[in-house]
């Protein structure tokens, strides 16, 4: 079964786990695999559990004109977080560090970065007010997983007494899912995708983490999720990623029956 999703799938899968029990799911722009995970999510959330429908996850992507109630785009996003009403949002990072802190902003010091990247756009207040945010980078290497980032765009954790219902609920990669202890301010590694070691995650991961004596690998999509990826959740996020859904189709082509 590890064998017969697309790496893509797969990180689908695993965000749509991350997201069980939520109400209302947020996505940024240039977001296909979050996105088409909160679509997964909301589709799963539809089963009650006596066999019946419920009220489905709500789900807005940012972009999306059939998935993005929002008329405003930002400035509903952050009244809703500030109002409690939004239980999930996706963060990525040039770098990012063992203390889940994130730099949107460049390398090097400030103001002379060697390298500027796009900037926080607002997701340091994100990050305070949102309870479930999923780091998400597909890249795992050094030069993203650092020690410590050049420059706090985001900061993981807050000094004691600070008022912070949100903050870092997973990280994301390639290669692996780590979760994040907010009291400790440390990742633990949950999983490693079918394919790549714990030696791997280790050789390329520039921050000390926590593990157990024996990780899991990833479990992929049960058949049923697949199904949907494939279907449903592919054909709503072509009309945001019509490049990403192609591919999704490609990889359902080669994939082996």
């Amino acid at each position: 079964m590890s064998g017969s999703c697309s790496p893509s799938e797969l990180l689908i899968a695993v965000i749509a786990r991350l997201l069980e029990g939520c109400r209302h799911v947020a996505v940024g722009s240039q977001s296909p695999i979050p996105g088409s995970a909160a679509l997964l999510a909301r589709e799963l959330s539809r089963a009650g559990p006596d066999g019946g429908e419920r009220e489905p996850m709500r789900v807005s992507v940012l972009g999306s004109r059939r998935n993005n109630f929002f008329t405003s785009g930002g400035v509903e996003l952050f009244d809703l977080a500030a109002q409690g009403r939004i239980d999930a949002f996706f963060l990525g990072g040039g770098q990012i560090d063992g203390e889940a802190n994130i730099n949107l902003t460049g390398t090097g010091d400030w103001p002379g970065t060697r390298v500027r990247w796009p900037g926080a756009f607002g997701s340091a207040f994100l990050y305070f007010l949102v309870p479930r945010v999923i780091l998400f980078r597909e890249e795992h290497t050094r030069r993203v997983l650092v020690p410590k980032v050049d420059i706090v765009t985001a900061p993981g954790t807050s000094a004691e007494g600070v008022h912070r219902p949100g903050g870092p609920y997973a990280l994301l990669t390639g290669l692996a899912l780590f979760s994040f202890d907010k009291s400790r301010r440390r990742f633990r590694l949950e999983s490693v995708h079918a394919g790549h070691t714990v030696e791997e995650v280790l050789d390329n991961t520039g921050f000390e983490f926590d593990r157990a004596q024996r990780v899991p690998e990833t479990p992929p999509p049960e058949a049923g999720r697949l199904a949907l990826i494939r279907g449903k959740v592919r054909d709503e996020i072509a009309e945001i990623y019509p490049r990403f859904a192609a591919a999704l189709v490609t990889a359902d082509r080669a994939s082996p029956s």
